[in-house]
């Protein structure tokens, strides 16, 4: 009876925002494969965190970051926490905008510019622009104050405006000029650019580069095929699908 019941769950997959074009064929994947349903939610990782720590029922969470699965690992949430895909920040540029790899701090202190990123701590796409703006400071003197002080904030927050059903939350950032420039992960930029061609993508020099590693955790009380999910998500199989999107992958055998 237990097993029965087992079959009948439908597994609860909590994501990050930047992962639902990728998780999304994983789980389809999955599904054709295993035949067991998934239930996918993608949001802002801190917000789903912070709902999963509320009770919202979950069973497998895969964050833009290490720290909110780690958070949920040290209060006895689940775990082991897993790095399964790695990603970058890119500089997603208006069509008129002139920017460069070379001139992007120039043009992000431009009074003048807008400059868009996403909600720190609720987003960690939000954290990574402001650990940018730190390594800024490195480069220029008071950079940092000055990029934290004139970032908009238009995306991954709780109040944060939606963008219509079925649209890139970046491209129809860029598209209702909110912004002249938005930092943003690459893989994002991306899936912007090929709903807005016009739009150009950055990447910033060495010097301002800032990764992102992405966690995956097991719940507590999850059911054991939550492990066969997490699993999949890690697998070669998977990996491809995450590599296939522009994350950087560690999981996939050589060529030979």
């Amino acid at each position: 009876m237990p097993a029965l019941a087992e079959t009948q769950q439908t597994l609860r997959l909590h994501a990050a925002g930047s992962l639902k074009a990728a998780l999304g064929d994983v789980v389809e994947n999955y599904r054709a494969e295993y035949g067991e349903t998934v239930a996918a939610t993608f949001a802002p990782s801190g917000l789903l965190r912070q709902r999963i720590e509320k009770g919202e029922a979950a069973h497998v969470f895969a964050s833009a970051n290490m720290k909110h699965p780690r958070t949920l690992e040290q209060a006895g949430r689940g775990g082991p926490v897993a790095l399964f895909a790695r990603n970058r920040l890119c500089a997603l540029a208006q069509p008129e905008v002139s920017v460069t790899s070379a001139t992007l701090l120039d043009v992000m202190l431009d009074p003048q510019l807008r400059l868009g990123t996403s909600t720190p701590k609720a987003d960690p796409s939000g954290d990574y622009a402001w650990a940018l703006f730190a390594k800024a400071e490195g480069l220029r003197a008071g950079a940092r104050v000055r990029l934290e002080g004139k970032a908009r904030q238009l995306t991954g927050g709780a109040d944060s405006a939606k963008p219509p059903e079925g649209r890139n939350a970046y491209a129809w950032v860029m598209e209702s000029g909110q912004a002249d420039l938005f930092l943003t992960y690459c893989t994002n930029a991306v899936l912007a650019q090929r709903e807005v061609p016009g739009l150009q993508i950055v990447a910033p020099p060495a010097a301002l580069s800032v990764g992102a590693d992405y966690g995956l955790v097991v719940l507590e009380g999850a059911p054991e095929s939550a492990w066969r999910l997490a699993l999949h998500i890690l697998s070669p199989e998977g990996q491809k699908i995450l590599a296939d999107y522009g994350f950087e992958s560690g999981a996939l055998p050589s060529a030979d």
